[in-house]
């Protein structure tokens, strides 16, 4: 049975990396559903570009993921940091010590919001730094810290979605991902 991954999207969401995180994750065999927080399941993204939602976020409760991936953008990422449902499966998944992953304004606009990253090394976009609460700020593209996984932006999108493919699948997925996509390895935090 294949990994499932759920990646919730909201009205303001960088769709550069939501785009990725799907895109990447499917190519290694995850069952990837993505939720709409807000009342449709369609959501127009940071640049304008309309994304279409599999489920409603209420639809995810109750249902074991094996990683949840939030995607940035500064706007979608306090839409996604309001949410309930969203909370309730982030504090779920943290209690389950199952993978977690956060991009751009995300670590600092959701987890922080929900002090999930208290313990633990994270980075963000820069500019969101001050409010990231973390153990410790990393400037780094991509920090990985036990079932915590951070990002720092559209640039890191890349490699931050293939350290998910090495969590979840292993290096020998990861390296079959990355080549099929002419992408070298990410270096890792």
């Amino acid at each position: 049975m294949a990994s499932t991954a759920l990646i919730p999207i909201a009205e303001g969401t960088e769709e550069l990396e939501a785009v990725c995180l799907i895109d990447t994750l499917v190519r290694a065999g995850l069952e990837v559903v993505v939720a709409s927080v807000e009342k449709s399941r369609r959501i127009k993204a940071s640049r304008g570009a309309l994304l279409t939602a599999h489920i409603l976020i209420d639809t995810a409760l109750g249902q074991p993921w094996d990683l949840i991936a939030l995607p940035g953008g500064g706007p979608g990422s306090r839409r996604l940091g309001a949410d309930r449902s969203l909370k309730t499966l982030l504090l779920a998944q943290a209690a389950a010590a199952k993978p977690i992953a956060a991009l751009c304004a995300a670590p600092a606009l959701v987890l922080s919001k929900h002090d999930l990253l208290s313990n633990h090394l994270a980075t963000c976009y820069p500019t969101f730094r001050n409010q990231l609460k973390a153990k410790a700020y990393l400037d780094q593209p991509v920090v990985v810290d036990g079932p915590f996984v951070t990002g720092q932006g559209p640039g890191a999108a890349l490699d931050f979605s293939l350290a998910l493919v090495l969590l979840l699948c292993g290096p020998e997925k990861q390296k079959a991902v990355a080549k099929a996509m002419l992408a070298p390895l990410p270096i890792l935090g």
